[in-house]
């Protein structure tokens, strides 16, 4: 494109009118951007420690076995006869990738202000980033689940691997969609109201409990509870993930029918938000 001065430029920068106008091509052309945000997560979260990654071990490890500790053998909630580790570790895992998602991406104006005041580059190659690199650790932490499952496999556990199995691609991407367009909504809406952060906090460690971490499904008697927790889109997915390698719990098409489709509108709800709050954003904060 040629200037009025005769001068040539590659990039044009204005913007966009369209309501669901992301130019997914120019965020694949910031791919090498998007390696180095998440490159930078993974040597900041754990620089100048003696562990380093292992931490994406040890951590999900020891809160499992203090779960099997308070809930497992004192409070005796039950686990539908699975091994209270298998049991806890497969609902932490997808939790914590949730919750460390949605609070990250929640944080992607407010954190990275100064940033986007002093250069251009599309500005959903951060939150993307974010939870691509949450991915990762996600990754590194199932590896750990298939060791332990290997293990109770060699102490006699029968396999209850089944077809719902195939599923988990989806799973996974409902979880990183859901994550990522619930933080773009938080940290859309905290340009303006700061006090959304700390009630993110509370809400998620309320949210906990309302999704089947620590206790299954099959063991909510009462209806009206049991319909409360079937609102939370988390909570088929976990369900499902759990019934996928342990054969336990609950798996309903017209449950992960539900979690797809709340993903689906909160994605649109997200990006409306986004294009509506990234003109200007720098001018709020």
């Amino acid at each position: 494109m040629n200037g009025s001065n005769g001068q040539k430029w590659t990039l044009e920068i204005k913007s966009k009118s369209g309501w669901f106008d992301l130019n997914l091509k120019e965020i694949w052309d910031y791919k090498d951007l998007v390696y180095m945000f998440v490159k930078r997560d993974f040597v900041s979260q754990y620089k100048q420690t003696i562990l380093g990654p292992l931490w994406y071990i040890i951590q999900p490890l020891v809160t499992t076995f203090l779960y099997s500790i308070v809930f497992g053998t004192i409070a005796q909630i039950s686990t539908d006869g699975q091994p209270q580790i298998l049991f806890y570790l497969t609902g932490l895992l997808l939790w914590n990738f949730f919750s460390s998602n949605l609070v990250k991406n929640s944080e992607t104006f407010l954190a990275n202000s100064g940033m986007f005041g002093k250069v251009y580059f599309p500005r959903l190659t951060v939150p993307i980033s974010t939870t691509i690199s949450g991915f990762v650790a996600l990754g590194i932490q199932l590896g750990l689940l298939l060791v332990v499952y290997v293990i109770f496999l060699f102490k006699g556990l029968e396999c209850r691997i089944n077809a719902t199995l195939a599923l988990f691609p989806l799973l996974m991407l409902l979880v990183c969609f859901m994550s990522l367009s619930l933080g773009i909504i938080i940290s859309s809406m905290t340009t303006k109201y700061r006090d959304l952060k700390f009630l993110l906090a509370f809400g998620i460690q309320l949210a906990m409990w309302a999704t089947p971490v620590i206790y299954p499904m099959s063991q909510i008697n009462d209806s009206r509870l049991k319909l409360i927790i079937g609102f939370n889109p988390m909570a088929p997915i976990i369900e499902t993930f759990r019934y996928s390698i342990l054969g336990s719990g609950n798996f309903s098409w017209l449950a992960i029918g539900y979690s797809t489709l709340f993903t689906v509108i909160v994605t649109m709800f997200a990006v409306v938000m986004f294009k509506k709050v990234e003109k200007d954003f720098i001018d709020s904060i």
